[in-house]
């Protein structure tokens, strides 16, 4: 019963609502979801009725539930409280750091902040924008100029492409989100690494799609647990990101993309390769694209300038054969017409110039991998986890299942996070948390004292029991 949960404190509605807050925080419970009436969730938890009124009007009074006449209670999240929170040692400020607005420290979402070559990116495109003004400002293929930088970043990297092979899309998310439109239906199978990216499985669903997992070994690829999934399944797409996997961190060798192009493409698999995070090598070269390996017509390649340079950028592309680039780009007209011309413009510069830029953000980030390694194996030594040789996370076993409860009480510390189950298909690693080195070292020393002391309160019974809410969610 909830009323029996120690570690979490305080009366039953109190712990009622810090569950649901913290599956609405944790994306398992989506925004403007109608939640249960009062007697269902009485009943579910064995709890009373008076309980669950109590626990809902704590989650109106901060903005975690709205009520409307007609359509019962249902979840949200509270517009930003504003204001700085600096640790309590006199440590970094941060103001406001989580996707929503609020002013936790965010560690849920692995993005840095903007280099300063962004600005300087923005002023050029400006320069540029008068000679854009006379047209419609519609390209729904993309600018011209930011197709063949692309092609030409791409073909550099191993894999020849022409502009006309490339597709401008609002992040790779996007892209990914195109293909399955054009590609999947109702019941159709997309193979999927397990773990893998949630918001990838998100879209999955959405679509009406069901995603086949593959679990991915400790070292890399299972090539013949992925043989045998296609064998098995006959999946219709599969999504893969074999360059510093989110969020395992895994790179893909070259041998392991040989044998997976060739396992796809004797099935003829449609493939999303997922190179979101591909020019963050922080350790040594990344082997030549995983689509080398597979036809262009079985193959879409998909990037953006999110990970490498910033998320408000919000571009991204897919690159494939120059037929189903068109086909991609009629299912993008009954969405929208393009994307924005000034953002295109400023990365088009700034791809120009990545070369130059790259070696300092490279730096930069494995200083603040290195500072949340070290952070972690003094304050918390019982936890696991490899060291990637790229990318933006560290994917940590924690020894035990509690990771979502772990979310739950970091946010008391005043830190997001994204439990384990996110990552994974039917709510697997409980055992596993993410943790982004996206934040400079003076701010994750205080993170992670945070964490041990989240850690501390949720394995005080030896955190091997699950929360009743999360179990009827």
């Amino acid at each position: 019963m909830i009323g029996d949960r120690p570690e979490a404190g305080g009366p039953a509605y109190a712990r009622v609502a810090a569950a649901i807050r913290r599956l609405v925080l944790d994306g398992r419970l989506p925004l403007d979801t109608r939640l249960p009436g009062e007697r269902e969730l009485a009943a579910a938890l064995g709890v009373s009725r008076t309980t669950v009124t109590a626990a809902y009007d704590e989650l109106r009074d901060g903005g975690y539930a709205v009520s409307r006449q007609g359509s019962g209670t249902r979840s949200a999240l509270p517009p930003s409280r504003g204001g700085t929170r600096g640790d309590a040692r006199g440590g970094p400020a941060w103001t406001p750091w989580a996707a929503d607005g609020s002013d936790l420290l965010d560690l849920a979402h692995a993005a840095p902040e903007a280099p300063a070559e962004v600005r300087r990116a923005y002023d050029a495109a400006l320069e540029q924008l008068p000679r854009h003004l006379p047209g419609s400002g519609y390209h729904l293929f993309g600018l011209p100029e930011l197709r063949a930088a692309v092609a030409d970043r791409l073909t550099a990297r191993g894999l020849p492409t022409l502009p006309a092979q490339v597709l401008v899309t609002a992040g790779a998310q996007h892209a990914f989100t195109l293909v399955l439109q054009l590609a999947t239906g109702v019941g159709d199978r997309v193979l999927v690494e397990q773990p893998t990216y949630p918001n990838a499985l998100d879209a999955i669903g959405r679509h009406g799609a069901t995603a086949v997992p593959v679990p991915l070994a400790a070292d890399g690829w299972d090539l013949g647990a992925v043989a045998a999934a296609v064998r098995q399944t006959a999946p219709r797409l599969a999504y893969l990101m074999p360059d510093f996997h989110n969020p395992t961190g895994l790179l893909a060798t070259d041998a392991e993309r040989r044998e997976l192009g060739a396992v796809l493409t004797r099935s003829r698999t449609l493939t999303v390769v997922d190179e979101t995070l591909v020019e963050l090598a922080l350790d040594g070269p990344v082997p030549p694209p995983l689509a080398t390996h597979l036809p262009d017509d079985l193959t879409v390649t998909v990037g953006s300038a999110s990970k490498t340079l910033w998320g408000g950028l919000r571009v991204g592309w897919a690159r494939a054969s120059t037929a189903l680039i068109r086909r991609l780009a009629a299912v993008r007209a009954s969405v929208d017409m393009g994307s924005a011309v000034v953002e295109q413009l400023a990365v088009t510069e700034l791809l120009g110039g990545l070369d130059a830029a790259l070696p300092a953000r490279r730096a930069e980030l494995r200083t603040r991998r290195d500072a949340l390694l070290d952070a972690l194996a003094r304050r918390l030594p019982t936890w696991r986890t490899r060291v990637p040789a790229g990318g933006l996370v560290l994917w940590c076993d924690l020894g035990a299942p509690v990771s979502t409860r772990l979310v739950g009480a970091a946010e008391r510390h005043g830190i997001r996070l994204a439990a384990g189950p996110r990552f994974g298909v039917d709510g697997a690693f409980e055992r596993w948390l993410r943790l982004p080195y996206t934040h400079p070292a003076d701010v994750i020393e205080p993170a992670v004292e945070a964490l041990e002391q989240a850690f501390r309160a949720v394995t005080a019974d030896g955190g091997a029991t699950a929360d009743p809410v999360d179990a009827v969610a």
